[in-house]
């Protein structure tokens, strides 16, 4: 992975997040016009200041990114046998799931919400995970599982504390996905074709002798 390739993952991350902020935000302010800043009729002010949310959202993303793959690489390194640590995270996830509705319960969020978050992300977790394995193999399902519900779950903490806000807790997650999903499905796609930059000289060299 070049430092190009890194500068690239970072700002196209924060760029999703400014965008996905903006979308998401308008939307809530439409059905809810007390949502935002200055409330529905400063709209361009509201929306600008959502995408510099989605922009922080997306260096959040980043962090949480990098600190997973610290984790990953200290974990093995631990371990030693990478199943254990597979196991570890896929038990982790089965907790996870459990204790966003525990959570969301312990704060008195409504019925419907208490059920329905929990499961929105375990699916579009799921659906995520089954397109990584088909971009590249099995072993991928339990990592990227944990990395979208666990470390999504983690990072939207501020949002799920406190006195329940629905609206911050959909206008905080749902950017933190999309950022998580971007920087999994990105991150072999680069190492791929980093692996390939670095194959075309020793292919032109065995050619040449």
């Amino acid at each position: 992975m070049t430092l190009r390739k890194w500068f690239f993952l970072f700002w196209s991350c924060m760029a999703l997040g400014a965008l996905v902020c903006a979308i998401v935000g308008s939307t809530m302010l439409l059905t809810d016009q007390e949502f935002g800043f200055l409330g529905f009729k400063a709209t361009g002010f509201n929306v600008y200041m959502m995408a510099i949310s989605g922009l922080m959202i997306g260096a959040f993303s980043q962090m949480g990114f990098f600190a997973y793959l610290t984790l990953n690489y200290i974990a093995l390194s631990v371990f030693r046998k990478k199943y254990l640590w597979t196991t570890l995270q896929g038990y982790t996830t089965l907790f996870a799931i459990f204790g966003m509705g525990y959570v969301l319960y312990e704060e008195r969020t409504n019925n419907w919400f208490f059920w329905l978050l929990p499961l929105l992300l375990l699916v579009a977790s799921l659906i995520f995970s089954w397109v990584k394995v088909k971009q590249t193999n099995a072993n991928a399902f339990v990592p990227t599982m944990f990395l979208l519900f666990v470390v999504t779950f983690i990072e939207s903490w501020p949002a799920l504390q406190g006195e329940t806000n629905i609206a911050a807790i959909v206008f905080m997650m749902i950017p933190l996905f999309a950022c998580n999903a971007y920087q999994n499905m990105m991150m072999h796609r680069l190492l791929k074709k980093n692996e390939a930059d670095s194959a075309a000289p020793k292919a032109v060299k065995s050619a040449n002798s």
